[in-house]
């Protein structure tokens, strides 16, 4: 079973990008440890093609080679929060429609070939420079829960059951930037990775 991680930093994190394979520090490092452990009889492929840096525009400029072209059979996506920080110093915020617009054209193609499709909602850990994204988050991930509703087989809802698991703790212990997960942030995202991905996995 072939599965894909795509997204940005948070996908990325650190990742040799000579080598696909290479899962970097990040949540698909602990997805993938605890998928293998859960089904020892399955024979897994994880490919590992965040980009830092990268929103839905790059995503989209990049479908056919990193997307389509892998033959996934599963494809999970993290991406949209820099979809904000990109434009948040001067509130120059992108149009929700041309945000909608842009995922869905990812999706639209991964779901022509034939993959399963994971989407994991876009956090904001509480940082007090931050806070200000959520203007322009909120609105975008209540468009990422649409399209789910629309094209995902899996939905993690990362921004809510983070905001659960920090209750009583130190909220940066989970992403000291608000953004980037710490390796606890990584190790509690993939986690539930491999808890909401079970059900696809055959």
């Amino acid at each position: 079973m072939k599965i894909l991680f795509q997204g940005d930093s948070i996908t990325d994190a650190g990742r040799d990008r000579s080598d696909c394979h290479d899962l970097g520090n990040g949540y698909p490092k602990y997805a993938a440890k605890y998928l293998t452990e859960k089904f020892p009889d399955v024979d897994f492929e994880f490919i590992d093609l965040g980009i830092s840096g990268n929103q839905t525009k790059d995503l989209v400029d990049r479908l056919d080679p990193d997307f389509c072209d892998i033959g996934a059979d599963i494809v999970s996506i993290l991406i949209g929060i820099n979809d904000v920080w990109h434009h948040a110093a001067t509130k120059d915020w992108i149009d929700d429609d041309i945000f909608e617009e842009r995922y869905r054209t990812v999706l639209e193609a991964v779901k022509n070939t034939g993959a399963k499709i994971m989407m994991l909602e876009p956090f904001l850990i509480p940082v007090a420079d931050k806070l200000y994204f959520r203007e322009d988050l909120d609105p975008k991930i209540q468009i990422i829960r649409k399209l789910a509703r629309e094209y995902a087989d899996v939905y993690l809802p990362t921004d809510g059951l983070l905001a659960s698991a920090y209750l009583g703790e130190d909220p940066e212990s989970f992403a000291a930037d608000g953004v980037h997960p710490t390796e606890k942030g990584a190790n509690f995202i993939g986690k539930l990775y491999c808890e909401y991905i079970s059900k696809l996995i055959k």
